[in-house]
């Protein structure tokens, strides 16, 4: 017999790829935090001789969540700037407080509770973008998450750096101090088209081919950003990003909400991938994103939460769930983003487009052993004729027991294992006070 480190057995073990498919009383065996085989549980108890045997006999086990797009710091920001226009929530409310106390450690706190709250939703990998990213980085590792950490760049100087060269040195230094970290990797991270100069997306196009690094970016998010880069440049922010060479298959396009047919295509031509972020989205009325004609044009599909502050939920269930019945109604075709389409981007197209896809994302013999559980007794999932489909339309985070990040459990039975959440309450009160005093004095 072989030796493994774990074997998971559960009722059903849904691997993302290939599409559609569910094992139905299948074992996931794991050495070394690797996947080394999924077959049925039979043949594995008759091969592999455990260290850990995890039985669950009314789960699904599908791969870690991953969440394509957030900023997870600005949990120490959820509800701050609620029913609020976007700007002007920024302006009267975040940006104020991020002056005031933007600083290693409030991104350490603030990472460290979206860390456990996404852990509970079974969340194993999430990309960010905010100020002092090797705070968020160690703050991940603290909590034993895997993330994508983005080398931000705006024009505007703030606690963190006082120009462009200033955030790109320092991302870059971020970069080399954790390049030997298995569950870090890095992501150019200019914020945004109207925030960003030429010469810097030219830097950062630059050094995402050198470095070969996703971009990470928000774009055509709202109409306000549109009508920017027309007062600012002439053009749409998709027809600039075009003319310096930001479009390819490393772009991140964050929202795609107000897309013509034409900026379709030419994400679809050029390969790049679009975080998909429905909550938010409608938080902050920012509209609907095409997403059936982005998927039939071929564009590869992930999803994303936002920060706290513009969605109020780390919950990628809930993401998958708009995701498919906002598709639907926005194309009038009750086909659109099917169940098994929205498990994928919440998966293996999140992976796909953080370029991590031979990683993470499936189920698959040689990849890390990212995976989340979900129990299937509650009453409001039985009876279960699909799991996939339950997965998307009835199930909730509160459903996941068990989280293992390179094959570490990290969630059991929805009690955070290692660094536990007991000060999270007393850190989080903290920074509530001292926000609300800035804001409201």
């Amino acid at each position: 017999m072989e030796n493994v480190d774990t074997l998971i057995s559960a009722r059903w073990v849904i691997p993302v790829h290939p599409a559609g498919v569910v094992l139905h009383l299948h074992s996931v065996a794991v050495r070394d935090g690797v996947i080394i085989a999924v077959l049925p549980r039979e043949e594995a108890a008759a091969r592999f001789l455990a260290a850990d045997n995890v039985d669950l006999p009314d789960h699904a086990l599908i791969p870690g969540l991953i969440n394509l797009h957030t900023h997870a710091a600005m949990s120490l920001m959820r509800g701050l700037a609620d029913d609020l226009p976007l700007m002007t929530g920024l302006k009267q409310r975040i940006w104020p407080a991020e002056a005031a106390h933007a600083s290693p450690r409030f991104v350490s706190d603030g990472t460290r509770l979206a860390c456990h709250e996404m852990l509970r939703g079974g969340i194993t990998c999430f990309n960010d973008m905010y100020l002092f990213p090797e705070a968020s980085a160690q703050a991940a590792l603290d909590c034993g998450m895997r993330a994508a950490v983005g080398i931000i760049t705006v024009d505007t100087p703030t606690a963190y750096a006082s120009d462009t060269d200033d955030y790109l040195a320092k991302g870059l230094a971020a970069r080399d101090r954790f390049q030997d970290e298995p569950l870090i990797s890095f992501c150019m991270a200019p914020h945004g088209p109207c925030a960003v100069s030429d010469r810097a997306f030219a830097r950062v196009v630059t050094l995402a081919e050198e470095l070969e690094l996703p971009i990470h970016l928000h774009l055509h998010e709202s109409r306000e950003e549109i009508e920017c880069s027309l007062a600012q440049h002439g053009k749409r922010p998709m027809q600039r990003m075009h003319s310096l060479g930001v479009l390819g298959p490393r772009l991140i396009a964050v929202h795609s909400v107000h897309l013509e047919d034409y900026e379709i295509e030419l994400l679809a031509r050029h390969g790049a991938s679009v975080a998909h972020c429905p909550s938010s989205n409608l938080k902050l009325a920012n509209g609907f994103a095409p997403i059936h004609s982005l998927q039939a044009a071929g564009v590869n599909i992930g999803l994303g939460t936002d920060g706290a502050a513009s969605n109020n939920r780390l919950d990628m269930f809930q993401e998958m769930r708009l995701a498919a019945l906002l598709a639907k109604g926005v194309s009038g075709d009750p086909q659109a983003m099917p169940a098994q389409a929205a498990l994928h981007a919440a998966t293996l197209g999140g992976a796909r487009a953080l370029g991590l896809d031979g990683t993470l994302g499936s189920i698959e013999p040689g990849k890390a052993a990212d995976l989340c559980a979900v129990d299937f007794t509650a009453p409001g999932l039985l009876p279960c004729y699909d799991p996939i489909s339950h997965l998307v339309y009835a199930a909730g985070r509160e459903n996941v027991s068990n989280v293992w990040i390179g094959g570490k459990l990290r969630l059991t039975y929805g009690e955070i294992t290692g660094n536990g959440a007991s000060d999270m309450d007393k850190m989080a009160l903290l920074w509530q006070d001292k926000l609300v005093f800035k804001t409201k004095g």
